[in-house]
């Protein structure tokens, strides 16, 4: 079986998070930074290994005091935790161009397992005839599973911010052999 090796192209990527602020509206961010790539069977992405790994002191929510206490102990903990990252152990096409995608999060060196839908977006050579291949990937995760345990009230007693993330990436990866 011929393997192909594929890495994550940033420029053509992205990954974003979405919470909600007093229930009421939604925060989104990103991380700028990240890294990552594949290995496949030549012919079909099934069962491929998946990994990458987030650059925590690239968040970006548009805030900067924000980006600052996300960085902070009261969340990431960047300076203790300065990456967050993705291992997969599954990849299997459900139907179409639907797939799950489940492996091991580290985040906050806290490690669990999660699923995640990827849809794939397709293939086409670039300008240097190079293959590439797309995929959005989506999922959630509850954040105090990852010791993000920051739970300032409101004056009424609600959360100041939800407990579920949802993670959306899409992701440009090029085939390197």
């Amino acid at each position: 079986m011929a393997v192909t090796k594929w890495i994550v192209d940033p420029i053509h990527s992205d990954v974003q998070f979405k919470i909600k602020h007093l229930v009421i509206s939604t925060i989104t961010g990103s991380f700028n930074n990240f890294e990552g790539g594949a290995t496949s069977d030549m012919n079909d992405f099934e069962n491929a290994e998946i990994h990458f790994s987030l650059d925590v002191n690239s968040i970006d929510t548009n805030q900067e005091t924000r980006d600052e206490h996300l960085r902070s102990a009261d969340f990431f903990d960047a300076e203790q935790y300065p990456h967050i990252t993705f291992q997969s152990n599954y990849f299997h096409k459900v139907k179409g161009d639907n797939y799950k995608l489940s492996g091991l999060l580290t985040l906050k060196g806290i490690t669990k397992p999660i699923e995640l839908d990827a849809e794939y977006g397709g293939s086409e050579r670039d300008g240097d005839g190079k293959l590439r291949i797309g995929f959005e990937v989506e999922g959630r995760i509850s954040r105090q599973e990852f010791g993000l345990n920051y739970m300032q009230l409101t004056d009424a007693g609600g959360l100041v911010i939800g407990e579920d993330v949802k993670l959306i990436a899409n992701i440009q990866l090029v085939r390197q052999s």
